[in-house]
């Protein structure tokens, strides 16, 4: 494995459309070879044919990043095709209906819980002992403008995301003698193709959205993807545990 960019291995989640296509496109464009891994078989094939076609090295791995056996197998993919995992970016993830705390189902926060914070966890798990054994590696966590927050989300997206933060922070100091680093970006409003779908007259749209006066220039993926790729690099050597806005100057409001 390589020590800066050209070969890497990179592992990017949600890697089928949004901020993650963008990270993949751009990881691989440097040389690194990429991990497509998404839910979606037909998205993540349409990239890693995207990468192909550039002169780029990538394989799909599909699947539900929630399920232990997906993550194992993503994580053995890594391994087998490129030698180890030198950068992995937690970048999937889903929205909530913008609920208020009391009107959220068991479902709803069992499945945003799930996706957002624990799936992260069990890849970052599943990654770390071919990074100890390398004696590096960077991860990035994709948080939200709703982990510095709580107008900018549901309570379920809210809490999971500052999960995500938590995560990310702990990751930091407890591997940083071994020449892991964990960073986070939050983006805020960014031309995807998730979507939203909630009731606006209910306690809880209608509660936030005032604060969404703030929100800013809504930002391309290719600019979040900038700021992933930055954290992943031997630039960023030296930033381990930051939390950073990607969000046209929202969170300074």
């Amino acid at each position: 494995m390589t020590d800066d960019v050209n070969g890497r291995s990179v592992i990017v989640t949600g890697a089928g459309s949004g901020i993650g296509r963008a990270a993949a496109l751009a990881f691989a464009a440097q040389g690194d070879r990429v991990v497509v891994a998404d839910l979606n078989a037909e998205g993540a094939g349409a990239v890693v044919k995207e990468i192909d076609e550039a002169g780029g090295t990538a394989v799909a791995v599909t699947g539900d990043l929630s399920e232990q056996a997906v993550v194992d197998r993503v994580a053995a993919t890594a391994v087998e095709r490129f030698g180890g995992v030198d950068v992995l970016v937690n970048n999937a993830g889903i929205m909530d209906s913008m609920s208020a705390l009391g009107d959220v189902s068991d479902a709803e926060w069992e499945r945003l819980i799930r996706v957002n914070l624990t799936a992260p966890f069990l890849l970052t798990r599943a990654v770390l002992p071919h990074m100890l054994a390398a004696g590096r590696g960077a991860i990035v966590n994709t948080a939200s403008e709703a982990a510095l927050r709580g107008s900018a989300a549901g309570a379920a997206y809210t809490a999971s995301k500052h999960g995500v933060v938590g995560l990310t922070k702990s990751l930091a100091v407890m591997y940083r003698k071994n020449g892991i680093r964990a960073n986070a970006v939050c983006p805020g409003g960014t031309a995807t193709a998730i979507s939203v779908d909630a009731d606006r007259t209910a306690h809880g749209p209608a509660a936030i959205a005032p604060h969404f006066v703030n929100l800013g220039r809504v930002s391309r993926p290719e600019e979040q993807a900038a700021a992933i790729l930055f954290l992943a690099s031997k630039a960023a050597s030296n930033i381990n545990g930051a939390i950073l806005p990607v969000d046209d100057g929202w969170s300074a409001v």
